[in-house]
């Protein structure tokens, strides 16, 4: 596989880091997703894996009263959660930390809560399974987003776009397998709708898209990058039929099943 030149990460960045979420997701999936977390301490310590820029530690905060660390190894990312966190008078209760979730660096089993939204399949599910389980106490809830197919034979351009992103995807009961294969409790799932893919990712997206090729007019080379990162909503809406994203919310068992 090509590694992309440095010139794309950089007009990447400049597009997702000024993006109110970095993949799909809404409060009201969130508050749908807590719902089913029904046995929550009324102030739960919260871990938020791969946080991005922080717009659902935000929401989190809101829908809460817990305290919150949100993880993510993009710098520039965590200094803009910083900055919201400030505006928002938010520092008691929202620490931001550079750090890698195949590493946090979290004493184990202190997290009621662990939430993580289309960020966990970059250190491989079973592994993020596996540290999230040994960061939450006997029944501390997880809670997270992941790709899944939903038809068999996608364009070859659909195929082609995850493979690049995502090689390992795989089905609902693949993942459904793996959470139970790493010592949890499904306590329920659903089916991210079309608009949390819109509202606060694709259509911003492609606003910047626009705004930046303003910016990039006469440079062919960014406007080629731009080019690219356009195809990806565009490829939504024409086949969203064949993947889709699940919110999957779990449990770690109060006490280990006994023979």
């Amino acid at each position: 596989m090509n590694e992309p030149a440095p010139r794309f990460w950089e007009i990447f960045f400049e597009v997702f880091e000024n993006l109110p979420r970095q993949g799909p997701g809404n409060r009201a999936c969130a508050a749908r997703a807590l719902g089913l977390c029904r046995e929550l301490p009324q102030s739960p310590a919260i871990l938020d894996l791969g946080c991005g820029v922080g717009g659902q530690t935000l929401q989190l905060a809101e829908l809460t009263s817990g305290s919150i660390v949100a993880i993510d190894s993009h710098a520039p990312g965590i200094e803009r959660l910083k900055a919201a966190v400030a505006k928002r008078g938010l520092s008691q209760r929202i620490s931001p930390i550079v750090g890698d979730m195949a590493r946090p660096g979290q004493p184990p089993g202190s997290f009621d809560l662990i939430w993580s939204e289309g960020a966990l399949y970059n250190i491989g599910i079973r592994n993020a399974l596996g540290i999230c389980h040994g960061l939450l106490r006997p029944g501390g809830y997880l809670a997270f987003t992941d790709a899944v197919w939903r038809r068999e034979n996608p364009p070859p351009e659909v195929k082609a776009g995850f493979d690049q992103d995502y090689p390992a995807m795989g089905w609902l009961d693949d993942d459904v397998a793996a959470i139970q294969d790493c010592g949890f409790e499904l306590i329920g799932h659903f089916t991210l709708p079309d608009e949390a893919w819109w509202d606060d990712f694709y259509t911003p997206m492609e606003a910047r898209i626009a705004e930046l090729r303003v910016r990039y007019a006469g440079d062919m080379e960014a406007s080629a990058i731009l080019d690219q990162l356009a195809m990806e909503p565009e490829m939504h809406r024409r086949y969203s039929d064949f993947y889709a994203y699940e919110f999957f919310v779990v449990r770690r068992p109060v006490c280990a099943a006994t023979a």
